[in-house]
C-alpha cells in the first residue's frame, strides 16, 4: 500500500523475526544410563576404600521422630486418665474383711504418735544460744593462745577472751595466771557470731563491780585514801578501783603547788559518780567537811554564828561546816523579813533535821523548839534559853 510508511515497515519486520525465534524447539540435553552407572559405581569404590573413621560418616543415618508438644501432652494425660480410672475402679470395689490374707491399713490418730512434749522442750532449750550482751556467765579456760584464752561457757562452741579484756594493767606471766581448768566469771561484751562463738571480758566485769561499789560508797558519804599518780593543769589524778579519778585544784586544800602532791595519800570524798560517760570526780575539801558530819546525828542540839543572809534562809556554821536553816523550818508564823528574826554575826541553836552526806548538806530547824507558832518572832530569847530542854521533849520525833 502506497499510504504505510517505511517505518511501519520495519517495526513488522522485527517483530516477524522474533516470533521465528520464538518458534524454536528448547535444546535437551540427554544423559544416557550407562553414564549414570558408571557414576555410582566409582563412588561405592571411593566408599570402600575410604579409612573407617569416615565410613561411619558416609553411612546414611535414619531420620528420628520428633514429637510434637502437644502429641506428647496428650499422650500423658492418657495415661494419668488411664491411672485415675483404674483407681476408681478400686476405690469402688467393696473390700473384703473376711479375706484374713491381706492386710488392711489402719487410720493413726495424732495421740498415737510417739511425742515427748520434755524432750521437744530439752532440744529447744539446747539449741538456744548462750550469752547474751551485759550478762554475767560461770566459765572455765580450756585452752590460752598467744592472742587469748578459749573459755568453756557450757555452750555448742567455746568463748573467746581477748588478752587485753583478759584483767586491768598490764598482764605479765601470761599462761601462768591463767591455767587450764581455771575457773573465772566473765561479762559478755559481743553475742555469737557464725560459729556460734561468744566475746567475753574479765576486764569489763571488774570495772562494772568498781563502778557499782564507786556508786554505794557515794551514797552512803564514805570517805576514801587514794594515791595521787599524777597531774594536769586542772587537778590531780588517781586510781579507785581500776577506776580513773580525777581531784580538781579548786577541791584541794592547797591547790596551789598541787605538782607535789604527786606520790602521796589523800582522803577524799566522792563530788560526782557518773558509770554511763565514766566521769568520777573527788574532793578533798569535801572529805574534811563530812568528817565533821560523822560527830552529828538527827535531832541533836547545835550552836553556830550566823554566817549569811539569804533571801531563802540562814547558813549557820557548825565548826568548819555549814548548815542551811530554810524559811519554810524558822519559824510557824509567818515572817515580813528574815532579818528580823536573825541578822549575821549572831549566834544561835538549832535543830539538826537532815543530814546528806552525799551532797555534804545539813539541814537546820527551830520551829520545832516554838510552844506557839509565832513564839521565835515575839520571844525570840525565851526560845533559844530553854533551847535545850525542849530539844528533849522533840527527841521522840526523831527516833521515830
Amino acid at each position: 500500500m502506497k499510504g504505510v510508511s517505511d517505518n511501519n515497515a520495519q517495526n513488522n519486520k522485527q517483530i516477524k523475526g522474533n516470533k521465528e525465534n520464538l518458534k524454536k524447539p528448547l535444546q535437551v540435553i540427554h544423559i544416557s544410563k550407562k553414564d549414570t552407572v558408571q557414576e555410582k559405581d566409582e563412588l561405592k569404590n571411593e566408599h570402600d576404600n575410604a579409612p573407617e573413621t569416615f565410613k561411619s560418616e558416609l553411612t546414611a543415618k535414619k531420620p528420628q521422630l520428633i514429637q510434637d508438644k502437644r502429641t506428647v501432652e496428650i499422650n500423658n494425660k492418657k495415661e494419668s486418665n488411664n491411672i485415675v480410672s483404674s483407681s476408681y475402679e478400686d476405690l469402688n470395689r467393696p473390700l473384703n474383711f473376711l479375706d484374713e490374707s491381706k492386710e488392711f491399713p489402719l487410720e493413726r490418730k495424732v495421740d498415737e504418735f510417739d511425742f515427748d512434749e520434755s524432750a521437744f522442750l530439752e532440744a529447744l532449750n539446747a539449741n538456744e544460744p548462750i550469752g547474751t550482751t551485759g550478762e554475767t556467765i560461770m566459765g572455765k579456760v580450756i585452752a590460752t593462745e598467744s592472742d587469748g584464752l578459749y573459755i568453756d561457757i557450757g555452750g555448742k562452741a567455746p568463748g573467746f577472751m581477748p588478752k587485753k579484756e583478759c584483767g586491768l594493767g598490764v598482764i605479765t606471766n601470761f599462761k601462768e595466771r591463767f591455767p587450764n581448768n581455771l575457773e573465772m566469771e566473765v561479762l559478755v561484751i559481743k553475742e555469737q557470731n557464725a560459729d556460734g562463738m561468744v566475746t567475753v571480758s574479765a576486764r569489763a566485769l571488774i570495772l562494772r563491780q568498781s563502778w557499782e561499789k564507786v556508786s554505794n560508797s557515794a551514797k552512803n558519804g564514805e570517805l576514801i585514801d587514794v594515791l595521787i599518780n599524777g597531774f594536769n593543769r586542772g587537778g590531780l589524778t588517781c586510781d579507785v578501783d581500776g577506776l580513773r579519778g580525777f581531784i580538781p585544784r579548786s577541791q584541794l586544800e592547797e591547790g596551789k603547788d598541787h605538782q607535789s602532791l604527786v606520790g602521796k595519800t589523800l582522803k577524799v570524798a566522792f563530788l560526782e559518780v557518773n558509770p554511763e560517760s565514766r566521769k568520777l570526780v573527788l574532793s578533798e575539801k569535801k572529805a574534811s567537811l563530812v568528817s565533821k558530819f560523822a560527830n552529828l546525828k538527827l535531832g541533836q542540839l547545835i550552836e553556830g554564828e550566823v554566817l549569811a543572809v539569804k533571801p531563802y534562809g540562814f547558813f549557820v556554821d557548825l565548826g568548819g561546816a555549814s548548815g542551811l536553816l530554810h524559811q519554810s523550818s524558822l519559824t510557824k508564823g509567818s515572817i515580813r523579813s528574815l532579818r528580823e528574826i536573825f541578822v549575821e554575826g549572831e549566834m544561835i541553836k538549832a535543830l539538826v533535821t537532815e543530814i546528806d552526806l552525799e551532797k555534804g548538806r545539813i539541814g537546820l530547824n527551830t520551829a520545832l523548839l516554838e510552844k506557839t507558832a509565832g513564839e521565835l518572832i515575839i520571844d525570840k530569847q525565851t526560845v533559844m534559853a530553854e533551847a535545850s530542854d525542849r530539844a528533849l521533849k522533840t527527841k521522840t520525833l526523831f527516833d521515830k
